[in-house]
């Protein structure tokens, strides 16, 4: 047997999961990220998650907040801003992956955010979630058409 960790899709959802509870932190506090990450690599938190995935969204997409919030406002009926601090993150998370890791399917993407949102976010946040995260798609796909 080998010691090195499986990536399974359990492990993704529990770094997303850690993703999102570290991103809100984040921007719920003045907390640099390197001393969140730490402070998420210490504990028991990323147990069985896969950590190089947790690792990388909360590594690069404070970086690329930039890219990141013009796409989401574009989907939004709101500003980014004004969202609820859970459903930013979990949106956030998103939008990272369906920008950035082409790798993961869509539908994916979409279906761990929804989820996410069942578990952590407002009464109902799942159908907002989903429904943005539907546009953003489309809008993406459309960009690449344009672009290809």
């Amino acid at each position: 047997m080998s010691d090195s960790p499986r990536i399974t899709a359990g492990g993704r959802r529990r770094a997303r999961r850690a993703a999102m509870q570290a991103l809100y932190q984040w921007q719920s506090t003045a907390q640099l990220p390197q001393t969140i990450e730490g402070q998420f690599m210490e504990d028991d938190g990323l147990k069985k998650a896969d950590v190089s995935y947790f690792q990388e969204i909360f590594t690069n997409l404070p970086e690329k907040l930039g890219e990141i919030d013009p796409l989401l406002a574009a989907c939004l009926d709101r500003s980014v801003g004004s969202l609820n601090p859970v459903e930013r993150a979990i949106l956030r998370i998103a939008t990272y992956e369906l920008r950035f890791r082409q790798d993961v399917p869509w539908r994916v993407v979409i279906n761990e955010a929804v989820e996410l949102a069942k578990g952590f976010g407002a009464a109902g946040a799942h159908k907002y979630v989903n429904g943005v995260l539907d546009k953003l798609h489309r809008n993406l796909d459309a960009s690449a058409d344009n672009n290809g």
